[in-house]
């Protein structure tokens, strides 16, 4: 074995800012940096020029759990990002797109999940409250414009599980501040203009045009949708899912809220349309809203259109509103980590912000690289063959997830729906499931990873709130009868919480004056 394999992995090196970077960055130095001999440099590279994206501006729940580690606090978000909680996503007109077609995929998972057939039951009993709605509070809790916690609730605590929605570029700007005022990660501003190599292949330094040739054992590809390391240099290929999920294009506004005291939604709302789908994000101060759409099936002036029409319909003001264009090739590239570098965020693939994966994916990436940081060189291969083994499995089941919600639709409006529910353009895998799902309901066995991305109550939320109607095999009374039980629990937890849970926007306005208590 030579040096180089047996050399210890020391220096970090990430290309890019934004949350992808800054939170990559802020992960590793938090428990791997500092002042120890063993202690991990982390070198971040910014260019002055290239701003950020800025419209991803949901989380899943996971990001509690990362601001705490990286050592944020919940008042932090909400103060300096304009953040407010998110409690999962509402889909308008995904069905048929008449009156009444709207469910919830909620973040809390069913009530009684793992120890009753809930599903199971409520298809049998034919229950007049949706499926969501039957197995859990917070359907409810959103339709009240409620939060998911009170004003006594410890940081990142609640009555209910949430994420938030934020400001993307603010996030950027206090992930950068955490991580290189307490987190110790060196902040270099400079335009990256090439990779130096070792004669295998390495990576050996970036070369920048002020500060010289940064070298770096492992570097971090978070040059965005350009991929300068893994994609541009290394040639690592974009594996396409636009046979799949045929959404290419987006148009982001964002626009005051029509009025000021007017309640604050804490879910996403994403309303379905003849040229694509709209997503909705309340924030307290503004609300952010994009339409996404497929450039085969419709073009710009149709979007802008659509777009246009439907901040009208929410009476918001848009006469002098000039949408962003965003251009994006569906898909994610076939390695993700390649000899010593290794992408995360947008630089690995985009698919499209439907259920809001993209942070998600980004965080799970950077705790994967800090918890099996290599050793060495030549461990690195073996950690590498298994971040690209478990990333290609997480994609593919994002990619079956995000179709679901199309082929289940029974729009006839455009040939958009229609070429989504196309066999042709369905994963063999969703296949699969949905015929073993037209006779059981979706069950762990069928996600049996330990950190599955999307477990197997999300899917249950979609199937059913989509009307989807197996034949199954009749529950027999004893099992009926702890379903009851626990639907009946549903409605008085739902009564307790309807009456006990601050607004939204008040919740959000008392942090702002006082913070939140400290735990006990």
């Amino acid at each position: 074995m030579n040096s180089e394999s047996t050399t210890s992995i020391r220096r970090i090196v990430v290309l890019g800012g934004g949350s992808a970077g800054w939170l990559t960055a802020a992960t590793l130095a938090a428990e791997l940096g500092g002042e120890g001999p063993d202690a991990l440099q982390v070198t971040l590279i910014e260019s002055p020029d290239v701003p950020s994206i800025g419209v991803g501006e949901g989380t899943w729940p996971t990001m509690r759990a990362t601001l705490h580690r990286i050592g944020l606090s919940e008042v932090d978000l909400i103060r300096e990002c304009d953040a407010a909680f998110k409690q999962g996503s509402c889909f308008d007109g995904w069905l048929h797109g008449g009156a009444g077609d709207r469910y919830y995929h909620p973040f809390t998972l069913p009530h009684g999940q793992g120890e009753v057939d809930l599903a199971g039951a409520w298809l049998q009993g034919g229950a007049e409250l949706s499926f969501a709605e039957a197995v859990g509070a917070q359907p409810h809790v959103c339709n009240a414009h409620l939060a998911p916690k009170q004003t006594t609730t410890p940081d990142f605590g609640g009555a209910m599980n949430y994420g938030y929605h934020f400001d993307a570029v603010k996030l950027g700007h206090l992930l950068q501040r955490q991580a290189t005022t307490v987190l110790g990660v060196r902040h270099v501003v400079d335009h990256f203009t090439a990779v130096r190599s070792h004669d295998n292949g390495d990576m050996k330094a970036l070369a920048t045009r002020e500060h010289g040739d940064l070298e770096g054992d492992l570097f971090i590809d978070c040059s965005g949708l350009a991929s300068l390391l893994l994609g541009q240099h290394y040639g690592v290929p974009l594996r396409s899912e636009k046979g799949v999920l045929f959404n290419d294009s987006a148009l982001a506004v964002q626009v005051p809220h029509a009025d000021a005291r007017a309640p604050l939604a804490s879910a996403t709302v994403a309303t379905a349309h003849a040229e694509g789908w709209t997503w909705d994000i309340g924030l307290p101060t503004r609300r952010g809203i994009g339409l996404v759409y497929s450039s085969s099936h419709t073009d710009d002036a149709a979007a802008e259109r659509a777009l246009l029409a439907y901040l009208q319909r929410s009476g918001l003001k848009h006469a002098d509103v000039t949408p962003r264009r965003l251009r994006f090739s569906p898909g994610y590239r076939e390695q993700f980590w390649h000899r010593n570098c290794v992408a995360v965020g947008l630089a690995a693939g985009f698919i499209e912000p439907l259920e809001a994966s993209a942070l998600a994916l980004v965080e799970l990436s950077a705790a994967f690289i800090r918890d099996e940081m290599p050793a060495n060189r030549a461990d690195m291969d073996l950690v590498a063959k298994r971040f690209n083994d478990a990333f290609a499995y997480r994609w593919s089941r994002i990619i079956d997830f995000l179709k679901l919600h199309y082929v289940l639709s029974r729009r006839d409006d455009a040939d958009y729906w229609c070429d989504h529910r196309s066999a042709a353009t369905q994963p063999e895998s969703l296949r699969e499931l949905l015929q073993l799902w037209e006779h059981r309901v979706p069950s762990r066995n069928d996600f049996y990873r330990v950190e599955e991305v999307f477990p197997a109550s999300s899917y249950q939320y979609v199937l059913y709130g989509m009307q989807f109607k197996p034949a199954l095999r009749a529950l027999r009374a004893e099992q009926l009868a702890k379903a009851e039980s626990c639907f009946k629990d549903v409605t008085t937890i739902t009564r307790r919480l309807l009456g006990g849970l601050p607004r939204h926007r008040d919740l959000i306005q008392h942090i702002h004056a006082h913070g939140i208590a400290a735990a006990a």
